[in-house]
């Protein structure tokens, strides 16, 4: 990639400088020419590696050439046609010009690579830091990982605009995971609340909904510090969707911090869930309950236990509620008026529609 950048570099600048330029690299090979017949060839011009890192430009056989690189010795080389001052100058122009495109490259694409590599779990745990010193990549602030899962086809780039809603290249990393999934590796600022990360989950589905007609659903991971912890936070996120996939279809934005009893049901081994199921409706199974009957827990558990607001809100009478109350009692031994009794009924329904699920577990 270095190659092509260069070569943009040196095809802007031919005009402006009328001489022959070019970039050599540490093999002596040419990669980037002004005279593009040149490139690929070997510059036998006695350039060794004692030669090449020298610090000031040197010239040999009528070519003046100005060593540059981010490494502890430089890989790279200008090289200009001429053994004159203004030679000297053009070869140190372009030295400086060059090294900081290259900086900035380096930068940019190198340390979304290493994002990616950490939060994917790609990189060895003793080279994690050993790679972010020398990409001067800041370990000690506090980040937190969203995925951001596509559920709709859409001819737009949900990358591009994604990576528009947080131009701050240094501070956030916009990862593309697959077709479908994209990471965004966010720095958060100290004292921080979870419903700020909402927040700003809520503004990317928002962004992608309203304006670009794509539908998407984001889970957060938990706020970490430290670089090695990244992989958790985002693997955090994978589960958020999941989760929130199995047990509350409807809401877009799911965060581990909020999963509560469904994150512990999600861990436990399905045959123990097909254990505490038979305990629970030892009377009657959880299907002989049709459809009404399974709404009016819903409701009954969605206004806290309390009879005369669900009965107002199914616009039923109060009496009419407690004869299903009490039929669901006859039914499975459990008086859902007693709150002991209505919490086993609560995990009950949801490791029922765990067990639907089939989850994927990571």
């Amino acid at each position: 990639m270095s190659n092509r950048l260069f070569q943009g570099v040196i095809h802007q600048m031919r005009d402006a400088i009328d001489r022959t330029i070019g970039v050599i690299d540490e093999t002596s090979v040419i990669i980037a020419c002004s005279e593009l017949g040149r490139i690929g060839e070997v510059k036998n011009d006695s350039i060794t590696a004692d030669v090449l890192a020298s610090p000031a430009a040197f010239v040999i056989n009528g070519y003046t050439y100005k060593s540059f690189g981010s490494r502890p010795r430089p890989e790279y080389a200008v090289f200009v046609s001429g053994s004159d001052p203004e030679a000297g100058r053009y070869a140190t122009l372009l030295a400086v010009s060059l090294s900081s495109i290259k900086q900035y490259y380096d930068e940019k694409y190198d340390r979304s690579n290493f994002i990616k590599n950490v939060i994917l779990d790609n990189i060895l745990p003793g080279d994690i830091y050993l790679k972010a010193r020398e990409l001067r990549f800041n370990t000690d602030v506090s980040r937190v990982c969203m995925l951001i899962k596509i559920t709709n086809k859409s001819d737009i780039s949900a990358y591009d605009v994604v990576q528009n809603l947080f131009p701050d290249k240094s501070k956030d990393f916009i990862i593309n995971i697959n077709e479908s999934d994209i990471a965004l590796v966010k720095e958060i600022r100290t004292g921080i609340e979870p419903k700020d990360l909402d927040k700003l989950a809520g503004s990317i589905v928002d962004t992608l909904s309203s304006e670009f007609y794509t539908h998407c659903v984001v889970g957060i991971g938990t706020i970490v510090t430290g670089i090695k912890d990244l992989a958790r936070s985002f693997k955090e996120a994978q589960v958020a969707l999941e989760v929130g996939k199995v047990f509350d279809t409807e809401r877009p934005i799911v965060s581990y911090d909020n999963l509560g009893i469904a994150r512990l049901i999600y861990q436990l081994p399905t045959t123990l869930c097909e254990m505490f199921l038979k305990e629970v409706f030892k009377r009657g199974s959880i299907e002989s309950l049709d459809h009404e009957t399974l709404f009016t827990i819903q409701r009954f558990f969605e206004n806290n236990l309390n009879v005369s607001e669900t009965s107002r809100k199914l616009f039923v009478h109060r009496n009419t509620l407690v004869y299903r109350l009490e039929k669901i009692k006859k039914i499975t031994g459990l008086d859902l008026r007693e709150f002991e009794d209505a919490i086993v009924f609560k995990v009950a329904l949801m490791v029922k529609k765990y067990l639907s699920s089939n989850p994927v577990k990571f």
